[in-house]
């Protein structure tokens, strides 16, 4: 099957939230809670990716999106690092990448991955990062097996639900 990406749009708010939905309910059963999931609502998350895609932020962030037969099973999301230690000049972070639970091992995510470093690159980016997870085998495991190595960061966030781990994952880019 054929995929196409593109750059996402406001009109792809209500796509957007449901991928995210979806996605996370699949991925992160048993790393968050149950509650915390089941409680993910469309109508809110469409109306943060309005605000989202709304806002734009020029050649340096983007939101991407790749489509199946005009069906969209997957986005992505980049920007300037915000982590501290890091350069936002040089690294850009991948603050999402998800993808409907049915198109998992057929490589969309790869697609998708694929063209965001490439647009990150062509951003101006050294470097990427992303945070994942510590107990999301499933995401470390496709992340290492394109490139991604953990540089050892770790951080606790406490902002939605539990205490959750999140490991750093880095990559270098080809410009």
């Amino acid at each position: 099957m054929t995929h196409r990406i593109r750059l996402a749009t406001q009109q792809d708010a209500p796509a957007l939230a449901r991928v995210q939905r979806t996605s996370w309910r699949a991925a992160f059963r048993g790393l968050l809670s149950d509650d915390y999931l089941d409680g993910l609502d469309h109508e809110t998350l469409t109306k943060t990716w309005e605000s989202l895609l709304t806002r734009g932020g020029g050649a340096r962030q983007c939101t991407l999106l790749v489509e199946q037969t005009d069906h969209v099973v997957g986005y992505s999301r980049f920007y300037p690092t915000d982590d501290e230690d890091d350069d936002s000049v040089q690294v850009g972070m991948i603050g999402s990448i998800y993808t409907l639970p049915d198109v998992w091992g057929t490589g969309v995510g790869k697609t998708l991955i694929t063209a965001v470093l490439d647009a990150m690159g062509s951003a101006g980016y050294a470097e990427a990062t992303l945070w994942v997870l510590e107990g999301n085998t499933r995401a470390r495991s496709f992340y290492e097996r394109n490139g991604w190595r953990h540089d050892g960061a770790l951080v606790v966030d406490r902002s939605e639900v539990l205490p959750i781990r999140k490991l750093r994952y880095r990559k270098g880019l080809n410009r």
